[in-house]
């Protein structure tokens, strides 16, 4: 017996100093049942015109606000690195109102928060290590370090993304989410290890596990294909698991 695929809203959420159009051709790669929402953060892609965040906290409740009309159904959450720390957050809002919660969230190439305490990872304030740490994780273009216009506009954006995610904590009071969860790194990611990523699992009440693929911090820039094809076996899990917690016994 043949059944409807269910329809997915899948909201993702884009990296430290990125937008949108990191992903801008994931939409035509998943399923045709699927609704992808690619979001920017203020100061980010299509929204340019708006000061950017540099707090975890009101920048997920602004997404959350913005996505509202769309988050009905089943839906999803997918973040790269600072998007990542965001889709986290969204997903406490959420929990902490009440409301209803993504059946799955994604969270890839950033390890777990800290619960409080000393600051987690400082990234360089220095023009050229910061430069330096840019190009040794890849995905910004060759041509930005070149223009001193170009990296002109891109640092102070950048520098405020940073203190957004060296900033957050989720605080000692943190909860157990029971959401689904799938955490993703590149193999070569010399900045996010396997046992940050497995982290999450302290997290959630259902942890889907660690997928490990090649490449390094934007593993999935190239060639999203082997990505994709997990993400879309990890929420068919999801929605399969949960249709079982809601069948009657």
């Amino acid at each position: 017996m043949s059944t409807t695929p269910v329809p997915v809203r899948l909201f993702v959420l884009h990296h430290a100093g990125g937008s949108h159009l990191t992903f801008r051709h994931w939409p035509r790669l998943l399923p045709r049942h699927w609704q992808v929402h690619l979001l920017d953060a203020p100061g980010h892609g299509r929204l340019l015109d708006m000061a950017p965040l540099d707090d975890a906290g009101r920048l997920a409740g602004f997404l959350l606000e913005r996505t509202a009309p769309q988050r009905s159904g089943a839906f999803a959450f997918f973040g790269h690195s600072m998007g990542a720390v965001v889709a986290y957050e969204m997903t406490r809002q959420l929990a902490a109102r009440g409301a209803a919660l993504p059946l799955w969230l994604g969270l890839s190439a950033r390890g777990a928060p800290r619960a409080h305490g000393a600051p987690g990872q400082r990234h360089p304030a220095g023009e050229a290590e910061l430069q330096a740490h840019l190009k040794a994780l890849g995905g910004t273009p060759a041509e930005v370090f070149d223009s001193p216009q170009m990296w002109a506009r891109l640092a102070p954006l950048l520098r405020t993304d940073l203190r957004l995610v060296d900033s957050y904590t989720t605080g000692p009071a943190a909860v157990r989410l029971p959401v689904a969860v799938s955490a993703y790194g590149g193999r070569s990611d010399a900045t996010v290890e396997p046992a940050a990523l497995a982290a999450w699992q302290h997290l959630t009440h259902r942890f889907m596990g660690v997928r490990l693929l090649r490449g390094g911090h934007f593993y999935f820039q190239d060639d999203p294909a082997a990505l994709l094809t997990r993400v879309v076996a990890d929420v068919g899990a999801a929605l399969a698991a949960a249709r079982t917690a809601a069948a009657p016994n």
